[in-house]
Protein backbone atom coordinates (compact mmCIF):
# COMPACT_ATOMS: atom_id res chain seq x y z
CA UNK A 1 0.00 0.00 0.00
CA UNK A 2 1.40 3.39 -1.03
CA UNK A 3 2.00 5.88 1.86
CA UNK A 4 -0.36 8.49 0.40
CA UNK A 5 -3.34 6.21 0.16
CA UNK A 6 -6.15 7.54 2.01
CA UNK A 7 -7.68 3.99 2.72
CA UNK A 8 -8.15 3.34 6.18
CA UNK A 9 -8.40 -0.75 5.66
CA UNK A 10 -7.04 -2.57 8.91
CA UNK A 11 -4.84 -4.93 9.40
CA UNK A 12 -2.88 -6.85 11.98
CA UNK A 13 0.72 -5.32 13.05
CA UNK A 14 2.67 -7.00 15.71
CA UNK A 15 -0.85 -8.11 17.49
CA UNK A 16 -2.53 -4.82 17.23
CA UNK A 17 -4.92 -3.57 14.50
CA UNK A 18 -3.39 -0.61 12.53
CA UNK A 19 -4.83 1.02 9.43
CA UNK A 20 -3.47 3.95 7.28
CA UNK A 21 -5.32 7.08 7.91
CA UNK A 22 -5.87 10.35 6.32
CA UNK A 23 -4.89 13.38 8.69
CA UNK A 24 -6.71 16.29 9.45
CA UNK A 25 -4.86 18.75 12.05
CA UNK A 26 -7.10 21.09 13.98
CA UNK A 27 -7.18 23.46 16.78
CA UNK A 28 -9.99 21.22 18.53
CA UNK A 29 -10.21 17.85 19.66
CA UNK A 30 -13.30 15.53 18.38
CA UNK A 31 -14.74 13.21 20.70
CA UNK A 32 -17.12 9.84 19.37
CA UNK A 33 -20.45 10.43 18.54
CA UNK A 34 -20.11 14.47 18.23
CA UNK A 35 -21.07 16.33 14.92
CA UNK A 36 -17.79 18.37 13.66
CA UNK A 37 -19.12 20.97 10.83
CA UNK A 38 -15.67 22.04 8.88
CA UNK A 39 -15.79 24.49 5.69
CA UNK A 40 -12.68 22.95 3.78
CA UNK A 41 -10.75 25.99 1.78
CA UNK A 42 -7.47 24.90 1.19
CA UNK A 43 -6.71 22.69 -1.90
CA UNK A 44 -5.09 19.91 -0.14
CA UNK A 45 -8.12 19.12 2.22
CA UNK A 46 -10.78 19.55 -1.37
CA UNK A 47 -8.76 16.94 -2.81
CA UNK A 48 -9.02 15.26 0.27
CA UNK A 49 -12.82 15.14 0.31
CA UNK A 50 -12.73 14.26 -3.56
CA UNK A 51 -10.65 11.16 -2.65
CA UNK A 52 -12.89 10.30 -0.14
CA UNK A 53 -16.42 11.14 -1.44
CA UNK A 54 -14.55 8.86 -4.42
CA UNK A 55 -14.54 5.74 -2.79
CA UNK A 56 -16.77 3.14 -3.46
CA UNK A 57 -19.97 2.35 -1.98
CA UNK A 58 -19.84 1.17 1.82
CA UNK A 59 -16.38 1.85 1.63
CA UNK A 60 -15.94 4.14 4.97
CA UNK A 61 -15.51 7.70 4.27
CA UNK A 62 -13.29 8.77 7.14
CA UNK A 63 -10.50 11.15 8.12
CA UNK A 64 -8.55 11.43 11.32
CA UNK A 65 -9.09 14.47 13.09
CA UNK A 66 -5.97 15.45 15.49
CA UNK A 67 -5.44 18.09 17.56
CA UNK A 68 -2.36 20.91 17.16
CA UNK A 69 0.02 20.53 19.63
CA UNK A 70 1.98 22.88 18.50
CA UNK A 71 2.47 25.47 15.05
CA UNK A 72 -0.29 26.24 12.91
CA UNK A 73 -1.77 23.81 10.15
CA UNK A 74 -1.63 26.22 6.93
CA UNK A 75 -0.36 25.74 4.03
CA UNK A 76 1.98 28.49 3.02
CA UNK A 77 1.63 30.56 -0.48
CA UNK A 78 3.11 30.05 -3.31
CA UNK A 79 7.01 31.69 -2.33
CA UNK A 80 6.28 32.74 0.87
CA UNK A 81 6.95 30.36 3.94
CA UNK A 82 4.10 30.64 6.92
CA UNK A 83 5.78 31.09 10.33
CA UNK A 84 4.52 28.26 12.37
CA UNK A 85 3.70 25.65 9.25
CA UNK A 86 5.95 23.12 10.78
CA UNK A 87 2.81 21.19 13.35
CA UNK A 88 3.46 19.09 16.14
CA UNK A 89 0.18 16.51 16.53
CA UNK A 90 -1.15 15.27 19.85
CA UNK A 91 -1.19 11.16 19.67
CA UNK A 92 -4.32 10.62 19.95
CA UNK A 93 -7.07 11.80 17.65
CA UNK A 94 -10.48 10.31 16.87
CA UNK A 95 -11.77 9.41 13.06
CA UNK A 96 -14.48 12.13 11.52
CA UNK A 97 -17.14 10.29 9.36
CA UNK A 98 -18.35 12.31 6.15
CA UNK A 99 -21.99 12.49 6.93
CA UNK A 100 -23.08 15.72 4.76
CA UNK A 101 -21.26 17.03 2.01
CA UNK A 102 -21.75 20.50 -0.12
CA UNK A 103 -19.84 21.51 -2.70
CA UNK A 104 -19.19 25.18 -3.10
CA UNK A 105 -18.82 27.53 -6.09
CA UNK A 106 -15.23 28.36 -5.40
CA UNK A 107 -14.19 24.99 -5.49
CA UNK A 108 -14.19 24.34 -1.52
CA UNK A 109 -16.88 22.61 0.58
CA UNK A 110 -18.99 22.80 3.55
CA UNK A 111 -19.04 19.17 5.19
CA UNK A 112 -20.13 17.65 8.53
CA UNK A 113 -19.07 15.02 10.01
CA UNK A 114 -19.11 12.76 13.10
CA UNK A 115 -16.63 11.89 15.47
CA UNK A 116 -16.62 7.46 15.42
CA UNK A 117 -13.70 5.97 16.87
CA UNK A 118 -10.35 7.17 19.02
CA UNK A 119 -6.79 6.06 17.48
CA UNK A 120 -3.37 6.89 18.75
CA UNK A 121 -0.94 7.63 16.03
CA UNK A 122 1.75 5.16 15.48
CA UNK A 123 3.72 7.22 12.43
CA UNK A 124 3.10 10.56 10.85
CA UNK A 125 4.13 10.55 6.96
CA UNK A 126 4.98 13.96 6.21
CA UNK A 127 5.83 12.75 2.84
CA UNK A 128 2.70 12.21 1.69
CA UNK A 129 0.98 14.42 -0.94
CA UNK A 130 -0.94 16.57 -1.13
CA UNK A 131 -2.05 16.17 2.75
CA UNK A 132 -0.45 14.13 6.02
CA UNK A 133 -1.49 9.92 6.16
CA UNK A 134 -0.62 8.54 9.67
CA UNK A 135 -0.22 5.04 11.04
CA UNK A 136 -2.72 4.27 13.68
CA UNK A 137 -3.58 1.86 16.18
CA UNK A 138 -7.34 1.71 17.19
CA UNK A 139 -8.23 2.22 20.52
CA UNK A 140 -10.95 0.32 22.58
CA UNK A 141 -14.08 1.92 23.30
CA UNK A 142 -15.35 0.31 26.76
CA UNK A 143 -19.01 0.26 27.33
CA UNK A 144 -18.68 1.35 31.08
CA UNK A 145 -21.51 -0.29 32.33
CA UNK A 146 -20.74 -1.91 35.73
CA UNK A 147 -21.99 -0.32 38.84
CA UNK A 148 -19.40 2.48 40.03
CA UNK A 149 -19.29 3.81 36.57
CA UNK A 150 -23.15 4.50 36.52
CA UNK A 151 -22.66 5.97 40.08
CA UNK A 152 -19.87 8.12 38.67
CA UNK A 153 -22.42 9.16 35.77
CA UNK A 154 -25.05 10.06 38.14
CA UNK A 155 -23.11 12.23 39.65
CA UNK A 156 -21.62 14.01 36.53
CA UNK A 157 -24.85 14.38 35.65
CA UNK A 158 -25.98 16.28 38.75
CA UNK A 159 -22.75 18.40 38.68
CA UNK A 160 -22.68 19.31 34.71
CA UNK A 161 -26.41 20.78 34.98
CA UNK A 162 -25.24 22.44 38.14
CA UNK A 163 -22.65 23.91 36.04
CA UNK A 164 -24.70 24.56 32.69
CA UNK A 165 -27.03 26.45 35.45
CA UNK A 166 -24.07 28.70 35.64
CA UNK A 167 -22.81 28.98 31.90
CA UNK A 168 -26.53 29.31 30.67
CA UNK A 169 -29.39 30.39 33.12
CA UNK A 170 -32.57 30.03 32.45
CA UNK A 171 -31.84 27.09 29.50
CA UNK A 172 -33.12 23.53 30.44
CA UNK A 173 -33.37 22.23 26.80
CA UNK A 174 -29.69 20.92 26.91
CA UNK A 175 -29.60 19.71 30.93
CA UNK A 176 -32.85 17.83 30.19
CA UNK A 177 -31.36 16.04 27.18
CA UNK A 178 -27.99 14.19 28.84
CA UNK A 179 -27.66 10.63 27.65
CA UNK A 180 -27.83 7.79 30.20
CA UNK A 181 -24.90 5.75 28.89
CA UNK A 182 -22.11 6.66 30.74
CA UNK A 183 -19.27 6.30 27.84
CA UNK A 184 -21.46 8.53 25.48
CA UNK A 185 -21.98 11.09 28.23
CA UNK A 186 -18.37 11.33 28.93
CA UNK A 187 -17.91 11.79 25.54
CA UNK A 188 -20.55 14.73 25.50
CA UNK A 189 -19.24 16.58 28.33
CA UNK A 190 -16.01 16.82 27.51
CA UNK A 191 -16.82 18.27 24.41
CA UNK A 192 -19.61 20.46 25.61
CA UNK A 193 -17.71 22.64 28.46
CA UNK A 194 -15.70 25.38 28.19
CA UNK A 195 -12.76 23.00 28.44
CA UNK A 196 -8.99 23.99 27.22
CA UNK A 197 -7.92 21.84 24.31
CA UNK A 198 -4.89 20.35 26.07
CA UNK A 199 -8.01 19.53 29.09
CA UNK A 200 -10.40 17.41 26.21
CA UNK A 201 -7.23 15.46 24.91
CA UNK A 202 -6.13 14.43 28.25
CA UNK A 203 -9.77 13.31 28.36
CA UNK A 204 -10.05 12.11 24.70
CA UNK A 205 -6.68 9.79 25.64
CA UNK A 206 -8.57 8.35 28.76
CA UNK A 207 -9.16 4.43 27.79
CA UNK A 208 -11.79 3.61 31.05
CA UNK A 209 -15.16 5.48 31.04
CA UNK A 210 -14.83 5.54 35.08
CA UNK A 211 -11.34 7.34 34.89
CA UNK A 212 -13.14 9.66 32.18
CA UNK A 213 -15.97 10.36 34.33
CA UNK A 214 -13.80 11.43 37.15
CA UNK A 215 -11.88 13.60 35.35
CA UNK A 216 -14.36 15.28 34.81
CA UNK A 217 -16.01 15.78 38.18
CA UNK A 218 -12.51 17.82 39.09
CA UNK A 219 -12.85 19.52 35.90
CA UNK A 220 -16.87 20.82 36.24
CA UNK A 221 -15.83 21.58 40.12
CA UNK A 222 -12.90 24.12 39.12
CA UNK A 223 -14.85 25.37 35.86
CA UNK A 224 -17.95 26.15 38.04
CA UNK A 225 -15.48 27.84 40.97
CA UNK A 226 -14.14 29.87 38.66
CA UNK A 227 -17.95 31.07 37.10
CA UNK A 228 -19.11 31.65 40.59
CA UNK A 229 -15.71 33.86 41.37
CA UNK A 230 -16.47 36.19 38.48
CA UNK A 231 -20.00 36.37 39.19
CA UNK A 232 -19.22 37.51 43.05
CA UNK A 233 -16.41 40.26 41.63
CA UNK A 234 -18.68 44.12 42.24
CA UNK A 235 -19.79 46.07 39.09
CA UNK A 236 -17.31 49.23 39.10
CA UNK A 237 -19.90 52.33 40.12
CA UNK A 238 -18.03 54.31 37.36
CA UNK A 239 -18.93 51.56 35.33
CA UNK A 240 -22.95 51.27 36.02
CA UNK A 241 -22.59 55.25 35.86
CA UNK A 242 -21.73 55.17 32.23
CA UNK A 243 -24.46 56.16 29.54
CA UNK A 244 -25.59 53.47 27.17
CA UNK A 245 -23.77 52.83 23.65
CA UNK A 246 -25.99 52.66 20.26
CA UNK A 247 -24.78 49.49 18.56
Amino acid sequence: MSRDTPDATDRATLGHVTARLPVFPLATVLFPGLVLPLHIFEERYRTLIRDLVGRPAGAPREFGVVAIRTGWEVAPAAGRAVPGGEVTLHEVGCTAELRQVTELDDGGFDIVTVGRRRFRIADVDHAAAPYLTAEVQWLPEPTGTDEVTELLAARVIAVFRQYLALVRPGEQEVSEQLPEDPTVLSHLVAATAALTVADRQRLLAVDDTAARLRAELRLLNREAALLRQVRAVPVPLSELASPPTPN
